[in-house]
């Protein structure tokens, strides 16, 4: 027996047991405090994602709607075709990111390895085009153009292939119907970003990773109605992926049509002859600067008189909306915002802008009726105005004696608007203006809508300027700082204009009271805003919100929407002084007018012309033309940027227009079966519940047979595909 005493290992027992027991219960303290964080914390989050862990969605984009003409064609629709995509999130699982399988996609598509990789990284504000813009989540579109065989390479070799799709998928098509691109107009799709799909996620109209969104013209403005709905059908699976049953689904529906007011046919010949009359005014010389006419940029809007609705617009230079088209390529996107291509991404016909030049007389002659000047009075038109020690001088230093408003605006008088324009400044007490002064040219021109935007249903239209008091002030204490800096008392013209500036550029001078009065000095415009002021005269005095947006019909054809004109105001005179702007701009085309040379032959009878001619000068650059117009039925309004005179850049265009509308020739002889619109179309077309379309053919516009084969014109499949026309260059 040991003589060692029981009570000697009793202590070290019990503070081993103690440990232990400390141990085991700090371990089920914590494992019982994690189970109730898993439990009752975070039970829900975890459930969700259990429950998403053994469902799988599949979406099915949905169709988008197409744009139509007002004759049905479509300007927009979509094609099949086999669309070859990266899963960015399978390819980052790889070691080598996914190279190795994009270097052979690229093989098998005929691109450099490059190429593949740069349209699969994400953008950023250091990354540049090509890119990708839309979700990390969803498939990345590398190519829509690839062919049955490499489709079959791809699909047949998947083991070769991880994180790489081949499907036929519904892809966007601008079909340029007879040569009109409508680019500007039509605008283009590109990814949705998370930032949207955030922001519209509580919206009655939440994005889907996999959508296309339009940040451009008519797809930006309508485009919840052409989007649709996309499909989600979920499926019950297994932790190995094997499908066990169908969970709820989510029904698709395809994008509504969106009918415009644009008739492909006018379109195409506005489209030809803005740029005819660019190219053939690049070959005559400027004799102010001695060299040729740059006609960098011009725009051209054709309008229905009486509602406002748009039937053409054009701006050049353009682009093909296709380019956009899954996904640019860094080549094109170069070209499209770089300055050497001018930008053809702008819409000319509502963001450009420039002085206005004589087109603004209307404007001037209402604001001198207003003041109190009867119309028909008698104002000297003087080859030259003098104002401080300097003279101004009538277009061509020409004088006409006494004349009335009509004839100021027959001839394009500036001296005689230069006079009015100096008296009203001068009784709104010149430098120190009184406190009820009635700035009667400036009134005039805000209520004639310009120096706002005119509402229409286009994204991103710019304002223009209407230079009054209050915008000399805002304006100069923006620029003060600048001009004190830059300016020098006897400097280089432009610093001792500076220098002036800084000291008193805030006061409304007698200088740009009467440069204000020719549609000069600070005025900008926009051609939108002047076919809108000039349908207006046209109408009796309604101004319109133009619209291009006609309808919008739901997919089976059923339900239709009707985009009606709608009135945003009324020129600020009577009944009597627009029917007397009304005969002054139809002697324009008459014998001895500005225009008349352009208009020989017209049958001034049976379709009544007007017209106003505009030469606007621009410090630095070449002056621009300017010419508007307009008959019972349309008002045409066409701009070249450094292009020269009014009648003379864009007269011939303008005069092309008309004669294809309304189908005359030379001598003004109308064969009404050769006349694309003789009068404004108000039917919509007809959409039958299979989505399928009845629309007409369109032929290019073909100027040496008088626009257009009459033969050509019956119902049937529209022509949309093919190569642009022989005039793009």
């Amino acid at each position: 027996m040991s003589n060692i005493p029981e009570t000697g290992r009793t202590p070290r027992v019990q503070i081993r047991l103690i440990v232990i027991q400390v141990l085991v219960f700090s371990l089920l303290f914590t494992l019982g405090g994690r189970l109730w964080y898993l439990q009752i914390r975070q039970g829900k989050e975890y459930t969700d994602e259990a429950k998403n862990n053994h469902v799988q969605q599949v979406v099915q984009p949905a169709v988008r709607g197409s744009i139509l003409d007002a004759r049905g064609v479509p300007l927009a629709d979509n094609e099949t075709r086999l669309v070859v995509s990266a899963s960015r999130t399978e390819l980052l699982k790889m070691k080598d990111d996914g190279k190795a399988v994009l270097t052979r996609l690229a093989g098998v598509l005929g691109m450099k390895p490059k190429e593949v990789m740069d349209k699969v990284r994400l953008c950023d504000a250091k990354t540049p085009q090509p890119c990708w813009n839309g979700s990390p989540f969803q498939p990345i579109p590398v190519t829509d153009e690839a062919t049955t065989q490499q489709a079959l390479q791809i699909r047949e070799r998947a083991e070769d292939f991880p994180g790489i799709t081949a499907e036929p998928t519904a892809v966007r098509r601008y079909t340029a119907p007879g040569g009109a691109r409508t680019a500007q107009v039509l605008g283009y799709l590109s990814p949705v970003t998370d930032e949207e799909i955030e922001k519209a996620k509580d919206t009655d109209s939440p994005f889907l990773r996999s959508d296309m969104v339009g940040r451009s013209g008519l797809e930006r403005t309508y485009d919840k109605a052409l989007r649709g709905k996309a499909g989600v059908t979920r499926y019950e699976v297994d932790n190995l992926g094997r499908v066990l049953g169908e969970a709820e689904s989510d029904p698709g529906r395809p994008g509504s049509t969106v009918v415009t007011s644009i008739d492909a046919r006018v379109q195409a010949v506005a489209e030809y002859e803005l740029h005819q009359a660019m190219k053939t005014v690049r070959k005559e010389t400027d004799k102010i600067t001695g060299r040729p006419y740059e006609a960098d940029a011009g725009a051209v809007v054709v309008m229905e008189s009486r509602t406002g609705r748009v039937v053409a617009m054009a701006s050049q230079p353009d682009y093909d909306p296709n380019a956009w088209v899954g996904g640019i390529s860094a080549k094109e996107y170069a070209k499209l915002t770089g300055k050497n291509s001018n930008y053809p991404l702008l819409n000319r016909a509502i963001q450009g802008q420039a002085p206005a030049g004589s087109i603004f007389k209307v404007v001037s002659a209402s604001a001198a009726v207003r003041a109190g000047y009867p119309f028909d009075g008698r104002y000297n038109c003087s080859s030259s105005y003098s104002l401080g020690g300097r003279s101004f001088a009538n277009f061509e230093s020409k004088g006409h004696g006494p004349i009335s408003l009509g004839d100021a605006l027959k001839f394009s008088c500036n001296t005689v608007f230069y006079a009015l324009g100096h008296q009203e400044w001068q009784k709104d007490g010149g430098l120190k203006p009184k406190k009820n002064a009635h700035d009667w040219f400036y009134r005039t021109a805000h209520e004639f809508g310009l120096g706002s935007e005119t509402g229409i249903d286009l994204p991103n239209e710019v304002t223009g300027r209407i230079p009054d008091r209050h915008w000399k002030q805002r304006f100069w204490q923006a620029n003060k700082d600048s001009w004190c800096k830059q300016g020098k008392k006897g400097g280089t013209y432009v610093e001792q204009i500076a220098y002036e500036s800084c000291l008193e550029g805030n006061q409304l001078k007698a200088f740009d009271s009467i440069n204000y009065a020719i549609g000069q000095g600070d005025v900008l415009v926009t051609p939108i805003q002047m076919a809108t002021a000039y349908a207006a005269i046209s109408n009796g005095g309604t101004l319109h919100r133009p619209t291009i947006g006609k309808a919008i019909i739901s997919p089976d054809g059923k339900r239709i929407e009707e985009i009606k004109p709608r009135a945003s105001g009324r020129l600020p005179v009577d009944a009597r002084t627009i029917s007397n702007l009304d005969k002054g701009l139809r002697s324009v085309v008459e014998p001895g007018g500005t225009a008349a040379w352009r208009f020989g032959g017209w049958p001034q009878d049976k379709i009544p012309m007007r017209a106003k001619t505009g030469t606007a000068q621009v410090y630095g650059k070449q002056t621009t033309s300017w010419f508007a117009t307009y008959t019972d039925d349309f008002t045409i309004v066409m701009t070249i940027s450094q292009g020269g005179t009014g009648s003379g850049a864009s007269g011939p265009a303008v005069r092309n227009i008309y004669d294809a509308l309304y189908g005359l020739d030379d001598a003004g002889n109308q064969d009404i079966k050769r006349a694309l619109l003789p009068q404004p179309q108000k039917t919509l077309p007809r959409i039958q519940p299979d989505g399928t379309i009845e629309a007409p053919e369109v032929t290019p516009y073909d100027p040496e047979s008088q626009k257009v084969d009459p033969a050509r014109q019956g119902d049937g499949e529209p022509q949309l595909a093919g190569p642009p026309p022989a005039w793009r260059d």
